[in-house]
């Protein structure tokens, strides 16, 4: 039974992921029709300002320590981050400390501007083109980020840890009424789950209940009808597509700690992602959320030794194998809509 939970919470972990990557392309997807193979490498963008801002935070300046010395006699060099210098050892420490949940406030902006930028500059110009096209120049434009972070930052994983705070496991098994350490689970792997339902949560509810995001799901329903009202709906879904590059940003920052950034991880989760949202159903937000638990739940039972041993490399397919299944039965997906790139 302890095995059987871990894996659920395993599952959500890695569906949380993905669900958040699922819902920005499927907010782009159902505003404006853009099939974006680029949407993962926001995710790495996201991931990379949490290793910028751990590397300026880390930026150190030499300081002689006093009360330490070499094996001379005098007085030791060492090096000391700028910021514990202007706000003291303890306090800067705990700046550098909190490096990745502080870079969600340098995500934030910046995934704004890149999502507007590449709106904006390349891919308003693809709306009424073919989704083949869509997915060629967006996909061109993801092997370019790609190569771009790897230019400056290095080809291998740059690792980007927790806050102290977090970095040790959590006796669920305890609360659960199981023996002492029947289930031990790392603390930052349940901040990222409760941290992406935050995030889910936070997007529906600006979708449901704020005047914004009520004629943004008009315009999704019947973009004509709005735009003859006098609503500029363009802008509204150019805002959506900041909105959607925000959160595969959040994403990619609070998933550094749990794997280490490097320069294909937004490719790695890209095409799962995209598995994801036609299982869920084109355009379906509530089906992307959905289908991306699901799926990673399936993959984290997958990868169970004794599943594995019964069928060797399923964990590497089973998400391939369930969309298979799903679009044979319901080829609209679990909530897909009627007429969603059917024709």
């Amino acid at each position: 039974m302890d095995a059987i939970l871990i894996q659920i919470l395993n599952g959500l972990d890695k569906g949380s992921a993905y669900a958040l990557i699922a819902l920005g392309l499927t907010l782009i997807f159902g505003t404006l029709g853009v099939v974006n193979f680029a949407h993962g490498a926001l995710f790495m963008i996201g991931a990379f300002c949490a290793v910028t801002l751990q590397k300026l935070l880390t930026l150190s300046v030499t300081t002689i320590d006093p009360e330490r010395t070499d094996f001379l006699g005098n007085p030791l060099k060492v090096q000391t981050p700028y910021v514990e210098n202007w706000f003291g050892p303890e306090v800067g420490g705990t700046i550098v400390d909190w490096a990745v949940p502080l870079a969600i406030l340098l995500a934030i902006p910046v995934m704004l501007l890149v999502g507007f930028v590449m709106e904006r500059g390349l891919i308003k110009h693809f709306y009424k083109r073919p989704h083949a096209d869509q997915i060629l120049v967006t996909f061109g434009l993801a092997i370019v980020l790609q190569e771009i972070v790897k230019y400056f930052y290095g080809a291998n994983p740059i690792p980007t840890p927790a806050p102290d705070a977090f970095r040790g496991s959590l006796d669920i098994g305890v609360w659960l009424g199981f023996d002492p350490y029947a289930i031990i689970y790392p603390y930052w792997r349940l901040v990222y789950f409760f941290f992406a339902g935050v995030i889910i949560a936070a997007v529906f509810a600006f979708l449901q209940f704020t005047t914004f995001g009520m004629v943004v799901r008009a315009g999704m329903a019947d973009r004509e009808t709005v735009g003859l009202l006098g609503i500029d709906i363009d802008r509204r879904f150019t805002l959506m597509f900041g909105l959607a590059a925000v959160v595969a940003g959040l994403a990619g920052v609070m998933y550094t700690p749990i794997l280490s950034p490097n320069y294909h991880m937004g490719m790695d989760f890209l095409v799962l992602s995209f598995v994801v949202v036609v299982v869920g159903g084109m355009g379906s937000l509530p089906g992307a959320v959905l289908a991306g638990f699901l799926l990673g739940i399936l993959q984290s039972f997958a990868s169970m030794n004794e599943v594995k041993s019964l069928l060797p490399g399923i964990d590497q397919i089973i998400i391939y194998l369930v969309a298979i299944v799903i679009l044979l039965t319901r080829p609209r997906g679990l909530m897909g809509r009627r007429g969603v790139m059917e024709e």
